[in-house]
């Protein structure tokens, strides 16, 4: 029962289910680029080059022969001979297939990468705005406690208050110091 639970977990993980989408739609995207290679593409680059077919494109080694004819008895057999070639054709076809894929994944990543680059730079602008703010109040908090009095700078104006408050007051400090 473990087993098929942890399976179960591996299954439904968001990467896995991310990546079979993915499977399914480049599956879809690849059929769509063979389609565009083969009927769009390959079409007048062939005409270009004399009505070539690219599939039918081919190198042969040895020709193939439908009939043989024995050299001993000199009589035609119906022994079929195929033809050994090298099909370079549809290796143009599937590079060019490849071209076009890697292209559009190129452009793909690169709009993300552009995406992402502008969302990074926007966060790390709105993060020295927010900094600048921080150290902006900071400044003015230590200006604000720069600007307060020293405990002993409110000592003496207390005495200055009392000393005009009662005038008689310096005369018992006098009295008790004599």
């Amino acid at each position: 029962m473990g087993f098929f639970k942890e399976f179960k977990e591996f299954a439904m993980k968001g990467n896995v289910i991310d990546m079979a989408v993915g499977v399914v739609i480049g599956g879809a995207f690849g059929k769509i680029v063979t389609s565009l290679v083969n009927d769009i593409v390959l079409p007048p680059i062939g005409l270009a080059i004399g009505g070539v077919e690219f599939s039918e494109l081919k190198a042969v080694i040895k020709h193939g022969k439908d009939a043989v004819i024995d050299s001993e008895t000199g009589e035609e057999t119906a022994k079929a001979v195929e033809e050994v070639a090298i099909r370079y054709g549809n290796l143009i076809q599937v590079i060019l297939e490849f071209i076009i894929i890697a292209l559009c994944i190129f452009l793909v990543v690169r709009t993300i990468n552009k995406i992402k680059a502008k969302a990074e730079a926007k966060k790390a602008a709105e993060e020295a705005k927010a900094a600048a703010e921080a150290a902006a109040a900071e400044e003015a908090a230590a200006a604000e406690e720069a600007a307060k009095p020293t405990e002993a700078d409110l000592l003496v104006e207390i005495r200055d208050l009392l000393k005009q408050r009662t005038p008689e007051l310096d005369d018992r400090t006098q009295l008790l110091n004599e």
